[in-house]
């Protein structure tokens, strides 16, 4: 079933005014509506303005798979509730982004059981869409999703581990170099127990921010997983890209927080001949650097440097 159709079934079963189905967005890292009804073509972009502020009603849906209500504001009144989408694969549900109704007063039990289904239905229909290579935009959109971390738009593993194979054996053939960085926060979970996981996730979104904006155009970087995020740099400019990376993530508050990374840089194939030996050795050498301190770079295979706990700061 299609996800106009699904939406329309939504607004029928609950005499809402409104529903919009939003999709996290890789390239942006936000939600983007991805259809809708009773809602003006002219009033999207204020609207997924609105849904990325962190404790609005749709983003916790997306971010923390729960069912949440509020204040519809904006061009709308009443109430608006929000139910998460789910795509599950392989037993692993991976939260995709949220259904929205607006409606004159709270939904009542009934018709939210009915709408979370929906909700999952409009899962399926994603999901069956990524599968199929249904046409146009929505196809687009899918692959981002499968090539995307959801919370930061980033790469996720499996794409910098595939993009990592490739340029290895472009490196091979060519007789070239090309270099991996891990990096680190350093102290992320304290920051978590202490100000909350709404903080934490901030960091992460500035962090990866900050690595999209420094490494070059030919540079892949990505989430790795939880507080881990890596690069992988064509050539031999990873321990350059890394050390601008600790340097500007360093200068960065986040809120009244001060936030560090550490890093691990290895090359090829001075440390390994396999994307899986060149992470091995960046992480190794990631767990040197955080022997050291906060905010520390250390390459594989020569000595550790510090940024502003004693050391000369990261080779640039």
């Amino acid at each position: 079933m299609a996800l106009d159709e699904l939406l329309e079934i939504a607004l029928r079963a609950t005499g809402s005014s409104r529903a919009v189905a939003f999709l996290w967005e890789g390239d942006r890292g936000g939600l983007a509506v991805a259809g809708s009804r009773g809602v003006d073509a002219d009033e999207i972009p204020a609207l997924e303005q609105v849904v990325a502020a962190a404790d609005h009603p749709v983003q916790l849906a997306a971010t923390e798979r729960l069912h949440t209500s509020g204040p519809a504001g904006g061009e709308a009144s009443g109430t608006l509730s929000a139910w998460p989408i789910v795509v599950g694969r392989d037993g692993i549900e991976e939260p995709v982004g949220a259904l929205a109704l607006v409606a004159e007063s709270d939904i009542g039990p009934d018709h939210a059981e009915r709408i979370g289904a929906i909700a999952d239905l409009i899962g399926l229909t994603v999901d069956r869409s990524r599968l199929l290579g249904e046409a146009g935009e929505q196809v687009d959109w899918i692959e981002r999703v499968a090539n995307s971390d959801s919370l930061t738009g980033l790469a996720n593993a499996r794409t910098l581990v595939r993009v990592l194979e490739l340029e290895v054996a472009r490196a091979a053939r060519q007789g070239s170099s090309v270099g991996v960085a891990v990096f680190d926060i350093d102290d992320l979970g304290s920051i978590n127990d202490r100000v909350g996981r709404r903080v934490g996730d901030d960091i992460l979104r500035e962090v990866a921010a900050v690595l999209a904006e420094t490494v070059r155009y030919v540079d892949t970087v990505g989430r790795l997983g939880g507080d881990e995020f890596a690069l992988v740099a064509p050539g031999a400019a990873s321990t350059t890209v890394a050390g601008r990376i600790v340097e500007r993530v360093a200068g960065r508050s986040i809120g009244e927080l001060s936030v560090t990374v550490s890093a691990g840089v290895a090359a090829f194939p001075a440390d390994g001949s396999t994307a899986e030996d060149l992470i091995a050795a960046a992480t190794a050498a990631l767990h040197a650097a955080q022997a050291v301190g906060p905010g520390t770079l250390a390459e594989a295979t020569r000595e550790v440097e510090a940024s502003g706990h004693g050391g000369n700061g990261p080779r640039a």
